[in-house]
C-alpha cells in the first residue's frame, strides 16, 4: 500500500477514503491521530490491524460538534451534557453509555469514550465526515507523533493517506471522566482537573 501525504486542508480525497472504508491520520489538539467512521466495524479493525494494537483495547469517539452525540451515546448524563459544554472543544473526554448500533470494534462494553478536539483540521474532517473512532497514529508502544513524517515514518504502507496540518502540540493526553455513575470519577488525570469538574456541577 502506498502511503500518500497531502495538506490537511483537502478534505475531500479524505472523505473519499473513509466513505470507502478506509483510515486515515491527522492532526488533532493532541498528537496526530489515526481514525475510520465510528460505524464501519471493518475499517475500524484495520486501526487495529495497522498499529498492532491489542483488540481488548476500546478506541474512543472523536466527534465535531455536540449534535452528533446522540449519535454515539445512549442516555446522555446531565453532567457529561454540562462538561460538554463547558469543556469542549477541549482536552477532556467523557465515557458515556455506548449506543447499541456502534460497533463491537469501538467497544467491547457497554460505554464508549467521546470528545471533540480543540483542532481546525480535526473539527473540519470530524465535521464533513461525521463520528469517527480515532486512535493515536503509531504503531503501539512506540510513541505518539505531532508531525506528518513522524506518522509517516511509524505507518508507511499500512495506511493509504496522512493529512499534514504541521507540527501538533503534543503534550499530554486529555483527562479522561467516567460520567455513568451519580458522581463523576477520574480514570486518567489530564489537563482537567476535578476541581474544575466539580466547579461546573455546582
Amino acid at each position: 500500500m502506498k502511503t500518500e501525504i497531502i495538506p490537511a486542508t483537502q478534505i475531500q480525497h479524505a472523505l473519499t477514503i473513509l466513505k470507502n472504508g478506509g483510515i486515515l491520520a491527522f492532526p488533532t489538539d493532541t498528537v496526530y491521530g489515526l481514525g475510520a467512521l465510528a460505524f464501519n466495524n471493518a475499517a475500524i479493525e484495520n486501526i487495529y490491524i495497522a498499529k498492532d494494537r491489542p483488540i481488548e483495547k476500546a478506541i474512543p469517539i472523536l466527534i465535531g460538534s455536540l449534535s452528533d452525540l446522540d449519535k454515539i451515546a445512549d442516555d446522555i448524563p446531565n453532567m457529561a451534557l454540562r462538561f460538554a459544554s463547558r469543556f469542549w472543544p477541549g482536552p477532556l473526554t467523557c465515557i458515556l453509555p455506548k449506543k447499541q448500533t456502534l460497533p463491537l470494534a469501538v467497544s467491547a462494553t457497554s460505554t464508549v469514550a467521546v470528545r471533540i478536539p480543540n483542532h481546525p483540521d480535526a473539527l473540519a474532517l470530524l465535521r464533513a465526515a461525521g463520528p469517527m473512532a480515532v486512535t493515536s497514529a503509531n504503531i503501539s508502544g512506540q510513541s505518539s507523533p505531532s508531525a506528518a513524517e513522524e506518522v509517516y515514518a511509524q505507518l508507511n504502507g499500512r495506511i493509504p493517506l496522512i493529512l499534514d496540518g504541521g507540527k501538533t502540540p503534543g503534550g499530554i493526553p486529555s483527562t479522561l471522566v467516567d460520567c455513568t455513575g451519580s458522581k463523576p470519577i477520574i480514570l486518567r488525570e489530564g489537563p482537567v482537573s476535578m476541581a474544575e469538574l466539580l466547579a461546573v456541577l455546582e
